[in-house]
């Protein structure tokens, strides 16, 4: 894990160790790329909450507006009572607003900042006194292994925000189908997924005016001068965020401003004027290969719902028997 937290937030599969060898191979690497998963320190997700609100960034609107929309049919869809293992689970709003239809038993939220997650479930145990919650600080990108204490019976993993974008379409497989392992013999997956859709919308929605996704971008600079002891310079370097149409995808990358030489610890980079760091992909699919991506994880997409535009879709699938 990234951050030093309380026993309060168990750390699974602790790579700590790893993550400098991690960040210095991509760092050094023809195309020099930073995992996604960096963007999420403290500052990051703080970052995050931030873009949710901003008028380009339409998926967390979007797919807020489909729960709210057909709240009560998902609701019967899924059933009651589950173990709800939240993937990503940031500040748990999204999950905390489902929790009156949904009722479940025990709520997992997970996510790779421990520090940021363990204030989020300290105040939501204020409001929802009766739900056991067991917060996991977990990198969950590269292996999902589920402690113990997490209830084996009803797993419904809960994956919003079209994060799987993140993946490239045979990593999203991979990942899906290490979900799919943990889901038992009666377990689900409630999952949001970005459908295609005009590129303006899509290039506004990562560039946005008042520049949040620019300074969410730049963070992750910050974080790798912690983590890797780096000597990046922040104010040398330029958001760039657009859809690549040839990879139906939004990327994002850093542009650095000037020819610079950055050192770590056990290394160090020229970087030319306009050379780029790449730092997030975010997949947009179409309704159809979305369900054929869960096909090819092992889960029958039970139902599918939509906004009235078709921009967004949430899909309820059944994890079937191995």
């Amino acid at each position: 894990m990234l951050n030093t937290t309380s026993p309060a937030v168990p750390v699974v599969n602790n790579d700590g160790l790893h993550i400098p060898a991690e960040l210095a191979e991509s760092l050094s690497a023809r195309q020099p790329w930073i995992s996604p998963k960096f963007l999420y320190d403290p500052l990051g997700s703080k970052l995050f909450e931030a873009i949710c609100e901003l008028p380009e960034y339409y998926p967390t609107r979007t797919e807020a507006d489909i729960f709210d929309l057909h709240g009560p049919e998902i609701a019967r869809t899924v059933g009651t009572g589950a173990t709800l293992i939240d993937l990503g689970a940031g500040n748990c709003a999204k999950a905390a607003n489902l929790f009156p239809l949904l009722q479940p038993r025990q709520y997992v939220p997970v996510d790779i900042s421990a520090e940021f997650l363990l204030d989020a479930v300290e105040r939501l145990r204020q409001r929802f006194r009766h739900i056991e919650m067991r917060p996991l600080g977990m990198d969950f990108s590269g292996s999902l292994e589920l402690p113990d204490s997490v209830r084996e019976e009803r797993r419904l993993f809960f994956y919003p925000g079209s994060s799987i974008g993140n993946f490239t379409p045979d990593e999203a497989r991979d990942f899906l189908q290490r979900v799919h392992a943990q889901c038992g013999r009666d377990g689900g997956l409630l999952i949001g997924i970005d459908l295609a859709k005009e590129h303006a919308v899509l290039d506004a929605a990562y560039d946005d005016a008042l520049g949040v996704t620019a300074a969410f971008n730049l963070n992750v600079l910050r974080h790798v001068n912690r983590l890797l002891g780096a000597d990046f310079d922040i104010r040398q370097w330029r958001h760039r965020g657009f859809y690549n149409p040839a990879q139906g995808r939004v990327e994002m990358h850093l542009e650095a401003q000037t020819v610079q030489q950055v050192t770590w610890r056990g290394g160090s980079r020229r970087f030319a004027a306009g050379e780029w760091i790449h730092t997030e992909n975010s997949y947009k699919y179409r309704q159809s290969d979305a369900v054929g991506l869960l096909a090819q994880a092992g889960f029958a997409a039970a139902r599918v719902w939509t906004d009235p535009k078709q921009w967004f879709a949430v899909i309820y699938a059944r994890a079937l028997s191995h």
